[in-house]
């Protein structure tokens, strides 16, 4: 396994540990979290994942997760809650409103199997600093004054790598990926880049692909311009066949 120092290069993804291994997808152990690692990770298909007291892990899995925006399932249940959502005066989506909660709520939000965050303190810092730099976005749930799912991620020319989703009501953390998928829809985005398998994810159209496909997709998507208007527009619901005017019943939808 290769320690990197700040001033190193990633080792190429193909030297990541393969599935015989206690550790696969593990490519490489050390650095810092600075924008311009980060930077160079992400355009290299490699991600940091590590908890509390353990140096910075980069990961480079084989087969990667991903969700085509294009298949995106919104179930039925799916979808009449989220008219419900919708036409509801108190409730609204709104992006990047409040990144540092958001963070905050998928550090605190219990995972099955995991004890622990692996969302530490150092990487809601530099997270936050990538914000700033216009790099991570926030897509977000409110009803009223109060934030009831949401999710982070990062992006990159035309791809977009989701990080973590919260819910604190049944749906919310859907009710905001949904407005992600018809905003990348909007911009050309065709991947959103889950990183792991999850039957979560799955079950909204998410599919494994061979680590070399992703990428080849990737070096492409991360060659075109960056996304410069990331923000919320109630127009872009009718990319997944939702009236930004009707809610179930026939009901206005409010629009902010």
């Amino acid at each position: 396994m290769l320690w990197i120092e700040a001033e190193d290069s990633f080792p190429p993804v193909e030297e990541a540990l393969g599935p015989d291994t206690d550790l696969p997808g593990l490519l490489a152990v050390g650095g810092e979290l600075s924008l311009q690692r980060l930077e160079q990770a992400y355009r290299q298909g490699i991600f940091p994942w590590y908890s509390e007291g353990q140096p910075v892990l980069w990961w480079a899995p084989d087969p990667r997760m991903v969700l085509p925006t294009a298949r995106f399932k919104l179930s039925r249940s799916l979808s009449k809650t989220l008219r419900r959502f919708l036409r509801a005066a108190e409730c609204v989506i709104r992006v990047d409103h409040d990144l540092e909660q958001v963070m905050a709520a998928c550090a605190q939000s219990p995972r099955h199997g995991q004890a622990g965050t692996w969302i530490t303190a150092a990487m809601q810092q530099a997270y936050s600093d990538w914000h700033r730099a216009g790099r991570v976005h926030s897509f977000e749930a409110w009803q009223g004054e109060t934030l009831v799912g949401g999710l982070y991620g990062v992006s990159i020319g035309r791809m977009f790598f989701g990080e973590s989703m919260f819910s604190r009501c049944p749906d919310a953390s859907k009710w905001a990926l949904a407005a992600l998928v018809a905003g990348c829809r909007r911009r050309g985005i065709d991947w959103i880049d889950c990183q792991q398998n999850t039957a979560h994810m799955a079950s909204m159209g998410a599919a494994e692909v061979p680590r070399s496909q992703f990428v080849h997709h990737l070096a492409q998507a991360c060659a075109v311009s960056d996304v410069e208007d990331w923000f919320y527009d109630p127009q872009d619901w009718l990319l997944l066949g939702i009236d930004p005017h009707l809610g179930a019943g026939g009901c206005a939808v409010r629009t902010l």
